[in-house]
């Protein structure tokens, strides 16, 4: 496909490539050129030059040179039409095209975006205006997230009705399916995907909107507190960064992205006057989010429980900052509390917080050293064993062995000794875990699954989860202490008794790659074969109705557009059953 040559060169004439490199790099005005420090590879001394006059820019460090939309291209990683029409979109320039399939599909990719931006624009409007918004702006309110912030960040209120969106907005059936905005039911009607939420849509980095998340307001029965856009032709979750769009300047300007797990995290570190957040959109933090955020910062602060994956996630975070030359470090909030709630009662706690964070492997030493205070040489050295276990986790030894001489003179353990564990890199060995002889392998691996995603990724499957879906005593207590304690691994220590406590502590640190959504609907479904099988022969009509739709609402666990409704009203109906035999029914 090919794009008009005086399109192309109305941009090349319009577009400032000053401006444009100036979004990536902090340039520096000298004599008739521009300089500063090449956003291609990692330098302290400034190499980088860009002239406005020719249009040109050259870094004398590591080569690579070129006109804008050659830089577009390196910055974003886009190709040669890609670089056009982003540089088009911000200029206001429209764009003409040859025929062919790339041109076809980069016109159906406009359509979904402006698809999606009806849908947006429809639901900012229905939270600002509707009557039926009103407990949603009451929530809002109550979050510190005013108008001006809904404003702001484009949030929305999709009514809990069955077709508003799709009968009311007036955007095309199929538009609405393919963006994930609406699905056909089993009476061959159109649905909308998003009932009953505040919503808060997701935008490229270059401001268009892609995909949306919604939140369920406090008292609702709905199961799944958070649901997220399903990928789509344009959204794609490991390459998107929620927030992006409004961060990147000041991200840019001070070298450093904050990144949270959650949309009014953002929205708080916005609030706070720190407005270089961004967040995942429902999935972990990954390599191509890392690739992402190399193009506008080299300083990464890690705004959520980076350790709770352990030490898989560590090195895939060591592994990170060698390969794209990025520093991770951590901050560390208060008592437990998120940054959309800190933004709300103590900012400059938040500001603190993120000013005063740590190195990664800091962060998880600090983990293991803080508040204990061994009380036998024993004691001594098994901290000093589980620290340097933590430290001989990063790839290189020089600072493992400056990590080292930090541990001997904390625990007081000899420091040559600590620098020879360094050196050599030795590890942890895996510890293998038995399983009790009665217990159902395949049983157990869900239910320790479930545990796992409760801990590592509370929100993903908290909803999802009841005490009567654990079989397994000790996974159903493990399953008590952390609920009882929101997700919170150091609380629900604390709570469990020594048989949950090894249980949470094994989930705490494991690495799984897992659907929260499947796992939990196996689990379901598992659970309600259990209770069917334990009332075959019963003689009550009632019991026997029930019965017969929980065989039905299981079936539909399977399909994407009903699971949720099943899942809720069979957690309902376990619970049911479970009540009734605590009280002898």
């Amino acid at each position: 496909m090919a794009i008009a040559d005086d399109d192309i060169e109305r941009i090349r004439s319009t577009v400032s490539i000053v401006d444009v490199v100036g979004q990536h790099v902090q340039l520096r005005r000298v004599g008739r050129q521009w300089q500063g420090l090449c956003p291609f590879h990692a330098e302290k001394t400034p190499s980088f030059y860009v002239r406005e006059e020719t249009g040109r820019y050259k870094c004398f460090g590591c080569d690579k040179g070129g006109d804008v939309f050659t830089f577009v291209q390196e910055i974003e990683h886009v190709d040669f039409v890609g670089a056009v029409e982003s540089l088009a979109a911000k200029a206001g320039i429209q764009l003409n095209y040859t025929s062919g399939a790339q041109s076809k599909e980069r016109a159906r990719r406009k359509r979904l975006i402006e698809a999606m931006q009806t849908a947006v624009d429809w639901y900012h409007e229905r939270l600002l205006t509707s009557p039926d918004a009103r407990a949603a702006r009451d929530y809002l309110r109550s979050r510190g997230l005013s108008g001006d912030v809904a404003r702001q960040f484009k949030l929305g209120w999709a009514p809990d009705d069955w077709d508003a969106l799709s009968t009311g907005a007036g955007i095309d059936a199929r538009l609405l399916i393919d963006n994930g905005l609406a699905f056909t039911n089993r009476r061959n009607r159109l649905q909308d995907a998003f009932r009953g939420r505040v919503l808060f849509p997701i935008f490229t980095e270059n401001n268009e909107p892609v995909a949306i998340g919604g939140r369920i307001l406090p008292g609702s029965t709905d199961p799944a507190k958070y649901k997220n856009s399903s990928e789509t032709p344009i959204y794609m979750k490991s390459k998107t960064l929620y927030g992006l769009n409004w961060a990147k300047g000041d991200v840019v300007n001070q070298n450093q992205v904050i990144v949270c797990e959650g949309y009014t995290d953002v929205i708080g570190f916005h609030r706070a006057g720190l407005p270089r957040a961004v967040a995942t959109c429902g999935t972990a933090f990954t390599e191509e989010h890392v690739r992402l955020l190399k193009r506008y910062a080299s300083k990464v602060v890690l705004a959520f429980d980076a350790d709770a994956a352990g030490q898989g996630a560590a090195e895939r975070f060591y592994e990170w900052e060698d390969k794209y030359q990025v520093e991770v470090s951590v901050a560390s909030f208060p008592g437990g509390k998120d940054p959309g709630e800190m933004a709300q009662t103590d900012p400059a706690a938040l500001a603190k917080a993120v000013d005063e964070a740590k190195p990664f492997l800091g962060f998880r030493l600090g983990r293991v050293l803080d508040h204990q205070k061994p009380q036998s040489p024993e004691a001594v050295a098994r901290l000093g064993e589980a620290a340097m276990a933590v430290v001989n986790e990063h790839p290189n030894v020089n600072v493992r062995k400056l990590y080292a001489g930090e541990v001997a003179a904390t625990v007081g353990l000899p420091v040559n000794d600590l620098v020879a564990m360094a050196e050599r890199g030795t590890r942890r060995p895996q510890v293998r875990v038995a399983q009790p002889k009665q217990r159902s392998q395949r049983r157990q691996n869900g239910e320790f699954v479930a545990i796992t995603l409760l801990v590592q990724d509370w929100d993903a499957i908290a909803p999802w989860l009841v005490e009567s879906l654990f079989a397994d005593e000790v996974y159903r207590r493990s399953f008590v202490a952390v609920a009882e304690a929101g997700g919170d691994v150091a609380k629900s220590l604390e709570i469990a008794d020594p048989e949950a406590r090894d249980v949470i502590e094994r989930a705490a640190v494991v690495d799984l790659e897992v659907d929260p959504e499947l796992e939990a609907r196996n689990l379901i479904a598992a659970a309600v074969r259990r209770e069917l099988a334990s009332s075959r022969g019963s003689a009550d009509p009632e019991a026997i109705r029930l019965d017969a739709e929980a065989r039905v609402r299981m079936e539909a666990l399977s399909e994407q557009e009903q699971s949720l409704e099943a899942a809720g009203w069979l957690l309902g109906w376990l619970e049911g059953r479970s009540e009734s035999r605590d009280h002898g029914g």
